[in-house]
């Protein structure tokens, strides 16, 4: 009885979302009030236990969302001078094949954005360049949408990673190296969908070697990168890896081009790569460097919390929140970046009258709805946690699937993410439900809770709010359904491939 009362705020906002289609800040209040009410009547949640969890909620909130304002401001400092649009179109100049713009544009140059900057843009920017080089809209939607899905977890520089290692606790060397083998697997079957969405099996056939190859560069870079301890720039580095070795893939069988064929310039597009160029320098300077970083790393919010107790004995015990490291964390890295990437478009006269005030304006904007729908969901997950809700629907989760918990894990996280509309949103209500369980099955927690992130991100895609997107890019506009459809096979089999992962992943580390 205790379980079923303790998942009502969760299915309070699947319902609202779904169901009434309300927006994640919206159906984030509802859950946050109903889990406050439930809390409060049911579990014994005290003053002081409510106190506590507001104040790791501000302190997570505070921790996830400098990564999502921080990549944001990137992304729009390098749009206002033109370098998305820039990179977008020199693609195609690589190859006439359409199956392999498809990879070029809708797999790996979607990836790189999801990266970067992430939070929609991927399909936004992708959608309407497939359509102008002569895909149907449906086409130019699902490419992307299923094309990017691979680099959510350690896209928009490793906010949702960010979301799973604050609200567990846990360490990027423990989560980061499994989360990224279950991706870099998805990379390489994305590579074989964007394919046969393009082309059908014709195109799977045509483009198999060229989209293995560049589905192993990228998984094998975002694998290398995050257990490098660099998992903010995994996904990015992983969809750079992409654009790099797609250069010569997509010319490789390619017939000569004639003397009349437009050449592609290359010192626009230097310029317009000068952001990312300097964000992973910026990077690898600050976190690889002993002598920059334990300088840098210094000035640490860490708050040490009492053993707290709910009327009816659940107890928390002692401990701290994830140390916040200000000015190494990942979003202070790309402030850093941001600042010197805007000097750098500025004096190369990409910039015209009141780019700042528009990157400041577009950026708050952009911001404002997913950050309060993340505050809301964090401080519904921890009441949850910290007055016993979690830990009743844990229980009742571990009695009543047992032995099939690591096959249903990915769903977890993939419904989390589809009525949320974020891999980061997911991580924050499901992520404790989750590594609870696998406490009580006795079940390897990094295993599970890469199959709740890995399954929160491929997912994320199909999420309404995202769909929406797409279909308003790409003149879609009432046929959001259509979208969906031709989406969901492809999701699922993804899906499905890390439930199989995570069972014989669960087999092997007994």
């Amino acid at each position: 009885m205790q379980a079923i009362v303790a998942v009502i705020p969760i299915i309070i906002i699947l319902v609202l979302m779904v169901g009434y289609r309300w927006g994640a800040a919206r159906a984030g209040s509802a859950g946050y009030l109903s889990a406050f009410l439930i809390a409060f009547l049911f579990f014994g949640a005290n003053i002081k236990v409510m106190a506590f969890a507001h104040t790791r909620a501000i302190l997570l909130s505070f921790d996830v969302l400098l990564i999502v304002w921080s990549a944001f401001l990137l992304y729009q400092v390098a749009d206002e001078a033109g370098a998305i649009k820039i990179i977008g179109e020199a693609l195609p100049y690589l190859t006439k094949d359409k199956g392999m713009q498809a990879i070029l544009i809708g797999w790996v140059f979607a990836s790189f954005l999801q990266g970067a900057g992430g939070f929609g843009v991927p399909v936004a920017v992708t959608a309407p360049l497939l359509i102008g080089l002569g895909f149907n809209p449906i086409a130019a939607v699902v490419i992307p949408s299923i094309g990017h899905g691979w680099a959510v977890n350690f896209g928009s520089l490793g906010s949702a990673f960010n979301a799973l290692l604050s609200t567990t606790n846990m360490s990027a060397s423990d989560l980061a190296p499994i989360a990224a083998i279950f991706l870099g697997i998805a990379a390489l079957l994305t590579g074989l969908m964007v394919s046969h969405a393009s082309d059908g099996w014709r195109g799977v056939r045509r483009l198999f070697l060229k989209a293995t190859i560049i589905g192993l560069v990228m998984g094998a870079a975002q694998y290398l990168i995050a257990v490098a301890g660099l998992w903010n720039i995994a996904a990015f580095g992983g969809g750079l890896a992409g654009l790099i070795v797609s250069f010569p893939l997509a010319q490789w069988g390619e017939k000569k081009k004639d003397s009349n064929t437009p050449k592609l310039a290359l010192r626009p597009l230097m310029v317009a790569l000068a952001a990312y160029g300097i964000l992973v320098l910026l990077t690898i300077i600050i976190l690889l460097v002993p002598e920059i970083k334990d300088t840098l790393g210094k000035p640490v919010i860490q708050v040490s919390f009492p053993q707290i107790i709910t009327n009816l004995g659940y107890f928390t015990p002692a401990g701290t929140n994830r140390p916040i490291h200000i000015f190494t964390h990942a979003g202070a890295i790309l402030v850093y970046a941001s600042l010197i990437s805007y000097i750098i478009y500025k004096r190369s006269g990409l910039y015209q009258k009141g780019a700042a005030n528009r990157i400041i304006n577009k950026t708050l904007k952009s911001v404002i709805s997913s950050s309060l729908s993340i505050v809301e969901m964090v401080a519904m997950a921890m009441i949850m946690q910290l007055s016993g809700m979690t830990e009743s629907i844990a229980v009742g989760l571990a009695a009543s699937v047992g032995a099939a918990y690591p096959i249903i894990a990915p769903w977890i996280g993939a419904l989390g993410a589809i009525m949320t509309g974020s891999n980061t949103n997911s991580n924050v209500i499901f992520a404790l439900l989750q590594m609870r369980t696998a406490e009580l099955l006795s079940y390897n927690i990094p295993i599970i809770l890469a199959a709740q992130t890995a399954g929160a991100g491929l997912a994320s895609v199909l999420a309404p709010t995202k769909v929406v997107v797409g279909a308003s890019t790409a003149g879609m506009v009432g046929r959001e359904g259509e979208i969906m459809r031709a989406l969901i096979g492809y999701i699922a089999f993804l899906l499905l491939s890390i439930s199989i992962l995570t069972a014989i992943a669960i087999w092997i580390w007994k």
